[in-house]
């Protein structure tokens, strides 16, 4: 069954073009939740930014689930989330959660 996105196609500006793939959570494309929480790690091939993008809302079984990810264009995350945008930069090996009270992303520890 295909998924039925937040944003249509036609709608995405660009925010942060060039920057390779990433993968995310239906969270954000599908459900339309801010993103939450974010890392970058070493790229898996040569297209792949490194950035990985969830609500923060994910369970264990969720995302354990791979049907619940695809990859994209990092600018389409930056559409759904323009706050990402001055992250995407950060070296491979950072993590940032949105913090609850000041409503900005602060550095936190890598998963891993």
């Amino acid at each position: 069954m295909p998924k039925l996105f937040a944003l249509a196609a036609a709608a995405m500006r660009p925010l942060a073009q060039g920057r390779g793939s990433c993968l995310a959570s239906d969270r954000i494309t599908i459900a339309r939740q801010p993103v939450g929480f974010m890392y970058r790690e070493p790229p898996d091939h040569s297209i792949d930014s490194g950035c990985r993008f969830f609500s923060g809302e994910e369970t264990q079984e969720y995302a354990d689930d791979a049907s619940n990810f695809e990859i994209y264009d990092v600018n389409t995350i930056a559409n759904y989330d323009p706050d990402i945008v001055p992250y995407l930069d950060a070296p491979a090996y950072s993590a940032f959660e949105r913090h609850p009270i000041l409503h900005r992303f602060v550095s936190t520890a890598f998963p891993g």
